[in-house]
């Protein structure tokens, strides 16, 4: 591996690391029952495997085959989505119903299920790809995409649990980053309009 690919590579185990290692530190753990535990941080996983994602599809991670490993990734981000909130829904139910119809009264579990639901399509749409031709394959997964990076962040930056804000920022900006660059790159603006 090259010194950019060992630097790339480090950047990114960084990236990640430091919010995870920072939000197992928080004092408000303390109280938490595991389970409750697990679901924060597989939400916490899930933002940093928003991360890989772009930088995946644009083959900026060096000695990988990118493309299969953007879909196990995927999948390892679906997995993260029913683990957080499985877990919350163990512990508290009325809170998940009240998320899952919309009618919660904190902001943040709009934007948390919203991406939920986009992170959902996007499985679906990868799993019926071949039947809908590329070009619309395309376009709804960058959609989805952009609805499920706009709302995780945004759902991430509003809550106040766990995790630490500086680090909690930095990620959902990397995250916002490496996504709208990947979009660009990708030249998905062009197909929107």
């Amino acid at each position: 591996m090259t010194s950019r690919g060992a630097l790339v590579w480090t950047a990114l185990a960084l990236a990640i690391a430091v919010p995870v290692i920072a939000a197992a530190h928080s004092p408000l753990l303390q109280w938490r029952q595991p389970v409750y535990i697990i679901a924060g941080f597989s939400g916490i996983i899930g933002l940093g495997l928003l991360l890989v994602q772009p930088l995946l599809i644009t083959g900026v991670l060096p000695g990988i085959p990118a493309r299969r490993i953007h879909i196990w990734t995927g999948a390892g981000l679906v997995l993260a989505v029913v683990v957080h909130v499985a877990g919350l829904w163990i512990t508290s139910p009325p809170d998940v119903i009240d998320v899952l119809l919309f009618r919660s009264p904190t902001p943040f579990s709009v934007w948390g299920a919203v991406a939920m639901w986009a992170v959902f399509a996007t499985a679906i749409l990868a799993a019926v790809r071949k039947r809908l031709g590329l070009r619309i394959w395309r376009l709804g997964h960058s959609v989805a995409a952009i609805v499920i990076v706009t709302g995780t962040v945004v759902h991430a930056w509003l809550i106040q649990g766990a995790m630490e804000d500086v680090t909690k920022g930095a990620l959902c900006l990397l995250v916002l980053g490496a996504g709208t660059w990947a979009l660009r790159r990708r030249q998905v603006w062009r197909m929107l309009r």
